[in-house]
Formats: structure tokens, sequence, C-alpha cells
């Protein structure tokens, strides 16, 4: 063995070196190259594949849940579903004791029924009115005949006093005469002054029944027993008990699963309080939470694929980006965060994107509110 190989061990230990510099180059140079290559191969998997679609984990299925509340108060007398109970639209799911709102019902068809009559006693005075206004028309022309023949009489009884008075001088008709035809002026004068108060009286009297007329036609005019004020007031009255009566009876209103049950037998339940939850599982959603760098793609109307923890791989569900939600999750959480400080730190948003499930498939295989989903939206479709 040389000195040269003898030193060259030693000068290796001095330097500290495991691998001598022969060997060094092509190590470096081979991992050089392989940097390179796996670059390569990352860059062509995000051009023909990586960037064709973006998915994320972070996805929960999401439903629009109907929220039972009973519109009328009471005592619960039976229900008749669970949690867990699939239901259908229609379906009973309750019942409330329904002894006021037969009561309310029966006062109110009670009021309808006197509005009713009251109408028709209204009709029938209008009729009673007018024939007294056509009485006072008839008593009119009563009084004017009455006038006449008074005004007939004075004319008379002033011709046969003028001509006993020109004959008074002469001596051919007596005092007594005179006398008399005097009391017949002056009767007849007074009788044509009766007849004609009497007849502006009954003009008066006629004048005031009609006005009567009118004031209680008014009331009814325009209108039939089913379109008067009051009897529409008293039907609404009606329709309304009837409803609250129906209202007892509580049904589903959609398809779907009972969820949350809140209310039991005896229990009384005011308006507006919730019941139960009816969950439809048969039109459910997916919120998929991608960060805000891979959405610059997506579009509504893309198709995606997923997979649910609950059944699996192996069990392929299909669907549609429908729209994304109005701000990210930290917009709408209970604190926001305030980025307007000074020690400010990015941190890549995620934004809740909605995607609708095929029927079908949830049909196949059912899903629930709140179960894990991995989502893919393929980036490739136009939309």
């Amino acid at each position: 063995m040389t000195d040269e190989a003898q030193g060259s061990p030693a000068e290796n230990a001095g330097s500290g070196s495991v691998l001598g510099k022969e060997r060094r180059k092509p190590l470096l140079v081979g991992l050089g190259v392989a940097v390179v290559v796996v670059a390569a191969l990352y860059g062509a998997y995000d051009f023909f594949i990586g960037s064709r679609s973006v998915s994320t984990d972070n996805a929960y299925v999401g439903a629009d849940n109907a929220q039972v509340t009973p519109l009328t108060s009471g005592r619960v007398v039976e229900v008749l579903v669970t949690d867990t109970q699939p239901v259908k639209k229609g379906q009973l799911l309750f019942r409330i004791e329904d002894a006021d709102q037969r009561i309310a019902l029966e006062q109110a068809e009670a009021e309808l029924a006197s509005a009713q009559r009251t109408y028709g006693q209204s009709l029938a005075n209008n009729r009673a009115l007018g024939a007294s206004a056509d009485a006072s028309d008839a008593q009119i022309n009563s009084a004017k005949a009455k006038l006449t023949s008074a005004q007939a009489t004075l004319t008379k009884a002033q011709a046969d006093y003028g001509r006993r008075a020109a004959l008074a001088g002469s001596g051919a008709v007596s005092a007594e005469d005179l006398t008399t035809a005097r009391e017949a002026l002056a009767s007849a004068k007074a009788s044509e002054g009766e007849a004609r108060a009497a007849l502006a009286q009954m003009q008066a009297n006629a004048i005031s029944a009609r006005r009567q007329e009118d004031a209680s036609v008014a009331i009814t005019q325009g209108t039939t027993v089913t379109t008067a004020p009051q009897i529409r007031q008293a039907q609404a009255k009606v329709d309304q008990a009837k409803l609250d009566l129906e209202r007892t009876v509580v049904r589903a209103p959609i398809d779907g699963v009972i969820a949350k049950r809140a209310i039991q037998v005896g229990q009384k339940v005011q308006i507006g309080a919730v019941a139960m939850t009816v969950v439809p599982v048969g039109q459910l959603y997916v919120d998929a939470n991608f960060k805000e760098t891979q959405l610059g793609n997506v579009r509504p109307g893309q198709n995606a694929t997923l997979t649910s923890d609950f059944y699996g791989s192996g069990v392929k569900f299909h669907g549609k980006v429908i729209g994304f939600s109005g701000g990210t999750g930290a917009a709408f959480s209970l604190i926001p965060a305030q980025n307007a400080t000074g020690n400010w730190i990015k941190v890549v948003q995620r934004l809740p994107v909605r995607i609708e499930l095929d029927p079908k498939e949830l049909q196949e295989h059912p899903l629930r509110v709140g179960l894990s989903m991995d989502a893919e939206v393929d980036l490739t479709d136009a939309h």
C-alpha cells in the first residue's frame, strides 16, 4: 500500500467527511437530478391532473330542516311520532286539545247568524221607511187638493161678501146677510190658511221620511247578505275560529325524519314554540369548505364527486355546485376576526361551497345531517 493510499483515510478523518471527494460529486449530481425529476413530476401532475379538480375533506352534510311549531296554544293530548321516525308530508304528528277552539267557533257562528238577521232587519226597515215616504207623498197630494178646495171656497166667499157689501148702502141686503157673508169670508180665509199650513207640514214630513230612508239605505246600499261589512267581519271570525280548530291537528310539512322532539302528552304548548324538527333526508346538500386559493376556477353548475366516512370510499355520491356562501366562516363567527391590528398574521380563509346531492343516490345510500364528506369538484366543466 502506498503512502498516498495510507494517507487518504487520515485526511478524510481529519476533514470530518464520511465520503471521499471522488464519491461526493456523483452523489450530489444524482441528488440534483432527483430533485429535478420530482419537480417535473409534480409539475406534470399539477398541470395534467391537479389543475383539473380541487378537493377538500372539510365538508359536511346539511339540510334545510323544517321546524314544527304549533300555530295555536293548548294542551297536547296525543303524540304519534318519535325521534328517528320517518314521516311523509301531511302525516299526523300530534294533537292539541280543541275544546277552547270549538267554543270560539260556536260563538263566532252565533255572531254571524246575528249579523245576518240584523242585515235582514235593515232591509225590512228600508222597505218600511220607503213605504212611509210614499205615504207622505200621497198625503201631500191630499193636502194640495184640500188647499185647492179651500182656495175655491175663499174665492166664493170673497165674491159673495163683495156683492153684499156693494148692495148694503141701497138697503137691498140686510145687515144680517152682510154679517153672515163677512163671517163666511173669515171662515174661508181661516180654512185656506189651515190647508196651506197642512200642506207645508206634509211636505216637511215627506222630506224627513225620504232622508230617513236614505240614511237607512246607505247602510245596506251596494251590498248583499254575503258582502255586507258586518257580515263579512262576522264571517272572518268564523273562518279564523275554524282555522284555529284545524290547527289543533299538527301535520308534517315535508317528507323527512323526526328529530329533536320536545313535547310530551299533557304538556301545554304555546304558539311558535318548537315542538320537533323534520329533517328532509331526501333533499340533502353538502357544504364543502374550500380554501380561498382553490376557488379561482370553481363555478356553479360544475360536477362534484363525494365520498362519505359513513360508507367509505366504495360508495360515490355525485352532485353539482349550486353556489357560494356570502362570506367565509370567520366572517360569520360569533366573534369575527379583527384584522386591523398591529400583530396581524395572514391566514388562508375557507369559503363554504354548496353542492347539491343526487336524490336517487340518497335514496340508495341515506345520509344524515352533519356527516363528514370528502368533496372533489371537476374544473374541466365549462360552467
